[in-house]
């Protein structure tokens, strides 16, 4: 059995646990309707009350919470507490639209760190170790949801926030920092430069890495174990439902265990919003159990994954939660065929010579979708002569058709010609949404 933070609740036999989560459902279904107006008016539209939901089978009677509910609602409207009770205000970067606004209470700012520091210690994480936070601190909850979970460990942290590379490496250096925070493209912006600057990994004090922020295959988890000599571990959150600290990895890395005393889910089919059942790929859809600030009823998060309910090695009992393969409303539909850039990143770092840095571009020619996807290769295949550059060009355009099941047009460019991002990589342009 791995290291656990909390044993009675990511341990709790199943039906301890259904129990607690049905006791905790009512209590947030009462605080939402007697003090958060939108909600009250969605029960009276169902024609429905708090006291109705005797069991859990009985959530699908409940409605859907949307990002749009909290838009609509801007800023303070979803709060269920006066804001005198709200210690913490947070907001997601509104570049879709309006921003989100989220807020905390004190109890909920504990609860946050102690969900945290479980998958942080789930991942390894101890009292003795250094984190480095990478992550932009802000209103993004990223960088503050792992940094109050380090300090709640005990771990020393060092915030160093986003950007300015050299610098984060020679913190790594200096500090002798044991633990990475931030995304995942940003460890393979980081191990670029290393490489670049000719700084052997080895000599770092680096052992675990903490990535999330961007959905990324597993294929890039073992470029990032490979690269950097590190446990590279995944984990799960959302601004509107508490931030970093849904889900995370343990040692077993089998999926994401999910705090189900915290967090209610569902899997959907994201057309037609009938719950899926369990094992089945969808939408994750989550119902907040202790959150007093913010408390939201059946969330579509657009987050596509799956749920699976076999016993873990480690001892939790907590279902897991698999790795995102992307957002629904993200989600590509090329010649009426669903594509994820997931899927993509999975053929191209199976294949010897593409290197962890690539661009998808969809465009459109009269009504005919077009698929190119922009990969870095190593320098011997980019400068290589002609006959044996097509035949690698070729194997890799055969290699996507067949797991996309749609024609895919590869251009190969030089290493470093794909933009690097500090924060999450912009793995996608969408010519089609334009003019």
């Amino acid at each position: 059995m791995s290291r656990i933070w909390d044993v009675e609740h990511e341990c709790m036999p199943r039906e301890e646990l259904e129990q607690l989560q049905l006791e905790r459902l009512q209590a947030t279904l009462n605080r939402a309707y007697k003090n958060v107006t939108c909600y009250r008016n969605k029960f009276k539209e169902l024609g429905i009350l708090p006291e109705d939901i005797h069991s859990l089978a009985e959530l699908t009677k409940l409605p859907f919470t949307t990002k749009d509910d909290l838009r609509l609602n801007y800023p303070y409207g979803m709060f269920a507490v006066p804001l005198r009770e709200v210690v913490r205000i947070h907001a997601s970067s509104g570049t879709t639209g309006k921003a989100t606004v989220v807020g905390y209470t004190k109890n909920d700012i504990k609860t946050w760190s102690n969900l945290v520091a479980r998958f942080m210690t789930a991942a390894g994480v101890t009292h003795d170790d250094v984190v480095q936070i990478t992550f932009g601190y802000g209103l993004f909850t990223g960088a503050f949801g792992l940094h109050y979970g380090a300090e709640t460990i005990g771990a020393s942290v060092i915030p160093t926030s986003s950007g300015n590379t050299d610098k984060q490496i020679a913190i790594m250096q200096d500090y002798r920092s044991t633990v990475l925070v931030g995304t995942p493209s940003y460890a393979l912006t980081i191990a670029d430069r290393m490489e670049q600057v000719g700084i052997d990994p080895k000599t770092l004090a680096l052992r675990v890495g903490l990535f999330g922020g961007e959905p990324w295959s597993e294929a890039m988890r073992r470029e990032i174990e490979s690269r950097l000599f590190i446990s590279a571990t995944d984990n799960y959150g959302l601004s509107e439902i508490i931030g970093p600290g849904v889900a995370g990895d343990c040692s077993y890395k089998d999926g994401m265990h999910l705090a189900e005393d915290t967090f209610l889910a569902e899997i959907i089919d994201p057309e037609s919003c009938r719950v899926l059942p369990p094992g089945s790929v969808g939408e994750l859809v989550l119902t907040t159990l202790t959150k007093e600030a913010l408390p939201l009823i059946r969330y579509r998060t657009r987050d596509i994954t799956s749920l699976d309910y076999s016993p873990c090695p480690c001892g939790r009992t907590t279902v897991r939660m698999k790795k995102t393969m992307g957002r629904s409303d993200d989600m590509l539909i090329i010649k009426g065929v669903n594509v994820f850039p997931s899927q993509i990143e999975e053929v191209l770092f199976a294949i010897e010579g593409c290197r962890p840095h690539y661009q998808i571009v969809v465009d459109k020619k009269g009504a005919m979708d077009l698929l190119e996807v922009d990969i870095e290769v190593t320098e011997n295949i980019f400068f290589d002569e002609m006959k044996r550059q097509r035949r690698f060009l070729e194997m890799v355009e055969k290699k996507l058709t067949s797991t996309l099941g749609v024609g895919a047009t590869v251009r190969l460019v030089e290493p470093g010609r794909i933009p690097r991002h500090e924060g999450k990589a912009v793995r996608v342009v969408d010519k089609r949404q334009k003019g």
